[in-house]
């Protein structure tokens, strides 16, 4: 029979063993894997319909109307690639561009529960009348960037894009990105009419 101190070294005696043949090589960590998301080529057509406004928006995307929305010039800019949308909603300006602008606002700031941080930047061009803000919003937020921008006379047109997704700011950073220029190539061409 086996005593007790020869089973404690036997137990000792095979760990050492062990643990001399089990690492044989260096360890290497695992790299982080990302998913490859691909991107078409920028490439902007003319959107203009009986709407007081035109501008340019993407080849790969589509207009659509939500069903059931009757009012007037509210439609979105679909990317059926990567499950986004960009809601626009058109309004006329009748002594009531306060109201609107705050509800902009108001909109936008209702994403900072989950938001990061909420940057807004101030839009100017004399030349064609169009003067606005854009709110980037980053974090888990449900939508990244939101927009206004109106004559200040006539003309008001809000914007905001969401993706049918799970809002994680590492997996969408990439398609926020590169929906973000779309959406300032939009403003940068849009004219009243």
């Amino acid at each position: 029979m086996i005593s007790r101190k020869n089973e404690i070294l036997f137990i000792i005696s095979a760990c050492l063993v062990f643990s001399m043949f089990s690492c044989g090589d260096n360890s290497i960590p695992r790299p982080r894997g990302h998913f490859r998301i691909d991107f078409p080529e920028k490439n902007y057509t003319r959107f203009d319909s009986l709407c007081p406004f035109t501008f340019e928006y993407p080849v790969y995307s589509l207009i659509s109307k939500e069903p059931g929305m009757d009012e007037y010039c509210w439609f979105n800019i679909e990317f059926p690639d990567y499950k986004g949308r960009l809601h626009l909603s058109y309004m006329d300006v009748k002594n009531n561009l306060g109201l609107l602008t705050d509800d902009a606002h108001k909109l936008a700031y209702k994403h900072s529960v989950k938001a990061d941080a909420i940057e807004e930047k101030l839009w100017t061009n004399e030349e064609k009348n169009v003067f606005g803000i854009i709110y980037l919003i980053s974090g888990d937020a449900a939508s990244s960037v939101q927009f206004f921008v109106t004559d200040s006379i006539s003309h008001y047109l809000r914007g905001s894009l969401y993706f049918d997704a799970q809002p994680n700011k590492d997996s969408l950073a990439p398609v926020i990105n590169f929906f973000r220029e779309d959406i300032i190539h939009l403003i940068e061409t849009l004219e009243w009419k």
